[in-house]
């Protein structure tokens, strides 16, 4: 009869330590049997109670909400009050580029959000659709959502487990969680309880919700379903992790704040003295604050931003990373630590055999991966397989006592159909000079017995047409020592416990000649076996991974691996990437933490051990309020809270899982750690791009403010009307800057530690370079528009000699500006950059239709200009060019080569 008792009571799922418990407890709490299940009835009930085994929908704004939101932003309302102020100066074309940029910002920011909700689509996503169980003693197939606490479960291989399970049969389990756990192999499953403070890759007796079953079967019954479960918990993560801002965000905000309330200061005093002082009427004293306003907002400088972003955006793109968010292009150059999972990221994430323990000796085994490439070699260099007769006779062992097949792809990969251990040894086995099939076609297998966890061995039984026959034999090595009866030999468990501090998966085999008539195994009659040796198994750094970290500590960017193997395994990998592994944090050690404490331990160690999702979002946390900037990269659902929370989250695009994807900022199309440093370096180059657009636009506008303080103090004629203001910032401002968006590297961008997280967008250096160019630019429009006055010119041909020498001026200032400090007296300032040359000409061609175009002469009151004015433009220009160029040659005297 099936059970009918009532179930314990609403949050036993996940209040309870299920896996310290032994089965007929957990059975016995539940209320339910292990061979009838519940009963329909029942299951009803507790449908209703526990409500639908699916991940709660997470509450979503509505576009119009997300839609105002985007506005919520100082230099957006900066460049909205710009807008109206030219509106209501009827500068209609000016406006509409404006709210234009609005606009664009607005509807880019719109697109990226959502990234919290498409993570937890992509974990409900892994959750099994349909489910065997025991209902009323019959197996029977229903929808995974009706699963519910107490549900008897079926496995098979193949399948997904629905639901959190406590296992009470199982039979040769093995349930791939690397996307949970970070364990880079299938994990052999038991029914025997764990400790209660055992972490989640330690719970061999559960089976969780979302992993896959890649071999035997087994029974289990539901302690958990949807939140309540380990995968739910991690949904519930990614859902309650704070999108954090970017440096440039932050930089940008602050930025905004100080030139609105600078423009507002300056705009009230310049009111107050030309009404009171300057003898202007109020409508004219508010003329005056609006041309202020106008020439010192940079109103190009938001639309010059995402071009440079999106421009590095494209760069990336071409190396193999995607950015989902435009201002994480920039944050990559500023990160200072660099959270890297080890499964799939750091490495492989492809078993493959590093050391062959013969008799005779160990034998080094070179290649990475299930690519059978490489060689074999001593401790006194590489070796012939000839030297060492016994690796043939291994490799064939690992090769026949084998059930996994390798798989050779069109691109020139390789991968694994079948356990990743066993590919490891077909791997093997090919490097030795075997061949899979012929070997299987010489060698046919008779019989077998399969893996089981309680026997911790693999057998089969071969025949080859001479007729001899013999016995493989594959397993755990004290296992197979005793089945050679090698139980009290003392050197093979040294050699094994030298191996396993390395971080390496030990495997044994061995052979047994039989009769040749033999052509079936019995479990209880096994011969006695010769041992072959032993063959450790590791899931090994990719070699580009080791470069990359050696390239981001040199530019001064911590790594630190997280991951949810075993210890060992993790101080082994860290040593081969050059972390520093003397010690290694565990998430026991995590759990025992206080805030304070776990703040000082992470500062300390590279390299952490099993741990969970929980775990790496309190170490994200530990790392941001010690002031750093944190980049996590990962693959797995175990990933996607700490990749949210952290300040970028790089995701791995090929093994990845669609949770860890939506969940980050950047996506590596080639799951390769290598592209990071790649991507980190263009980051910077993104960065300095856009403090060269503030250093270019910002002296333009402090220029044009300056010239109307001076003209308001004077009491003079304004020497540029609000709309000459305008056509320089709008147009030949924004369209020289875009020049800069493509500029290269500075030399050693690779080679300077990053930005410190607490500097402001205008450092000293760059706010006196701002000060500096700013008084030249006012100074010499001011002498160019006096002279020509001087000289009994109209007031129109004054302004318009003023305007060309704003933007002439700006021309050179540009070569100047490609370089913060480095001299532009070079071939390479006028050539290194082919779009500022192209860019360069288009500006002139505008500014000769500024001049003598009619239809603009009359929107903008320009006039024709002579020889003499034109020779006055230029020599101004070049003197102010020579000028900024004796001031870097000052910053590069004090050692200043960024600013």
């Amino acid at each position: 009869m099936a059970a009918t008792a009532s179930p314990p009571p609403p949050g036993a799922p996940t209040s309870v330590a299920w896996h310290a418990r032994d089965a007929d407890s957990v059975l016995e709490s539940w209320h339910s049997d292990a061979t009838a299940g519940l009963d329909a009835d029942e299951a009803r009930g507790r449908l209703e109670e526990y409500g639908p085994n699916r991940l709660p929908e997470a509450s979503r704004r509505g576009p119009l909400t997300r839609a105002i939101a985007q506005f919520n932003n100082p230099l957006i309302l900066v460049l909205i009050v710009a807008g109206v102020v030219t509106l209501l100066l009827q500068h209609y074309l000016d406006s509409a580029v404006i709210f234009g940029v609005v606009v664009i910002n607005a509807i880019i920011g719109f697109i990226q959000e959502g990234k919290a909700e498409n993570a937890l689509e992509a974990v409900r996503a892994m959750l099994a659709s349909h489910a065997t169980v025991l209902r009323d003693g019959r197996r029977q197939q229903i929808e995974a959502a009706e699963v519910v606490p107490g549900d008897v479960v079926l496995l098979e291989s193949g399948d997904r487990v629905p639901a959190d399970l406590r296992l009470l049969r199982v039979h040769n389990l093995r349930i791939e969680e690397s996307a949970l756990t970070g364990e880079s192999v299938p994990v052999e499953k038991s029914v025997d309880a764990a400790t209660e403070g055992a972490s989640v890759g330690d719970r061999t007796c559960i089976a969780y919700s979302g992993t896959l079953v890649v071999y035997g079967q087994a029974r289990g019954v539901v302690v958990a379903t949807g939140a309540g479960t380990e995968m739910g918990q991690i949904g519930a993560l990614v859902s309650e992790a704070a999108s954090l801002a970017t440096p440039l965000t932050k930089r940008l905000d602050q930025f905004a704040r100080q030139i609105t309330a600078f423009i507002l200061l300056v705009g009230v005093v310049a009111f107050l003295y030309a009404r009171f002082a300057g003898g202007y009427g109020y409508l004219d004293a508010f003329l005056v604050v609006v041309g202020l306003a106008v020439a010192a907002i940079p109103e190009g400088l938001p639309a010059i931003i995402t071009i440079v972003l999106a421009i590095g955006t494209r760069a990336m793109a071409s190396q193999r990373a995607i950015v989902r968010r435009l201002p994480a292009v920039e944050t990559l150059g500023s990160v200072t630590v660099i959270c890297s999972d080890k499964t799939g990221t750091l490495t492989r994430n492809e078993m493959t055999a590093v050391r062959v323990m013969l008799p005779e000796g160990d034998v080094a085994c070179g290649g990475v991966g299930y690519a059978p490439d490489g060689g074999f070699s001593d401790e006194h260099g590489r070796v012939q397989r000839s030297d060492f007769p016994g690796l043939q006779r291994l490799a064939m062992a690992g090769l026949l006592c084998n059930d996994a097949v390798l798989h050779h792809h069109d691109d020139d990969s390789w991968s694994v159909a079948g356990d990743p251990t066993e590919g490891a040894l077909v791997t093997l086995a090919i490097k030795a000079g075997l061949e899979q099939r012929e070997s299987q076609s010489d060698f046919p297998r008779v019989d077998e017995v399969p893996f089981e966890s309680e026997n911790r061995f693999m057998a089969t039984l071969h025949h080859d047409h001479h007729g001899n026959a013999f016995v493989l034999l594959k397993g755990a090595p004290e296992r197979v020592l005793d089945m050679c009866g090698m139980a009290e030999d003392e050197q093979w468990p040294q050699r094994v416990l030298r191996a396993a501090d390395g971080g390496e998966r030990v495997l044994a085999l061995a052979r047994a000649d039989v009769d040749s008539d033999s052509d079936s195994l019995d479990l209880d009659r096994l011969p006695s076996f010769d041992l072959l040796g032993m063959v450790g198994l590791l899931d090994p750094p990719r070699p580009e991974a080791v470069a990359a970290v050696a390239e981001c500590q040199s530019a001064g960017i911590t790594v630190k691996m997280i991951t949810g193997d075993h210890g060992a395994t993790a101080a082994a990998i860290g040593r081969d990437l050059g972390l520093h592994s003397e010690k290694v944090l565990t998430g026991e050690a995590i759990e025992a933490m206080s805030d304070d404490e776990l703040q000082a331990a992470v500062a300390q160690n590279d390299v952490i051990a099993r741990a969970s999702p929980e775990h790496k979002m309190r170490l994200m946390a530990a790392l941001q309020a010690g002031g750093d900037y944190v980049a996590m990269t990962g693959d797995g659902v175990n990933d996607a809270p700490a990749l949210k929370s952290a300040d970028i989250g790089v995701a791995m695009g090929d093994r990845g899982t669609d949770a860890a994807r939506e969940a980050s900022d950047l996506v590596l199309t080639d799951d390769n750690f290598a592209t990071i440093a790649r991507a980190v370096r263009q980051g910077r180059v993104v960065f300095d791009n856009i403090k060269k657009a503030l250093l270019f636009i910002l002296p333009t506008n402090g220029g044009e403010a300056g010239l109307i303080l001076v003209a308001l103090l004077l009491a003079q004629t304004m020497p540029v009307t609000v709309g000459q203001i305008l056509w320089v910032n709008m147009v030949t401002a924004v369209t020289l800057a875009l020049a800069l968006a493509f500029e290269p590297a500075e030399p050693g961008v690779m080679r300077q530690p990053p930005r410190a997280p607490k500097e402001p967008l205008i450092t000293r250096p760059l706010g006196v370079r701002i000060a500096y160019v700013s008084f030249l630019m006012a100074l010499i429009t001011l002498v160019a528009f006096e002279w020509e006055l001087s000289r009994g010119a109209s007031i129109e041909v004054a302004r318009t000699t003023a305007v060309n020498v704003l933007v002439f001026a700006e021309i050179l200032y540009l070569i100047n500006v490609r370089h913060f400090t480095k001299s532009a007296l070079n071939v390479d300032a006028f050539t290194g950059n082919r779009v500022a040359v192209i860019v360069i000409g288009v500006l002139i061609a505008l500014q000769m239709a500024f001049t003598y175009a009619p239809p603009l002469q009359q929107v903008f009151a320009s006039e024709g200009l002579g020889w003499a004015s034109w020779a006055v433009i230029l020599g101004l220009s070049v003197a102010k060019f020579l000028a900024v160029e004796a001031e870097k040659a000052f910053w590069r005297h004090r050692g200043v080569r960024r600013m």
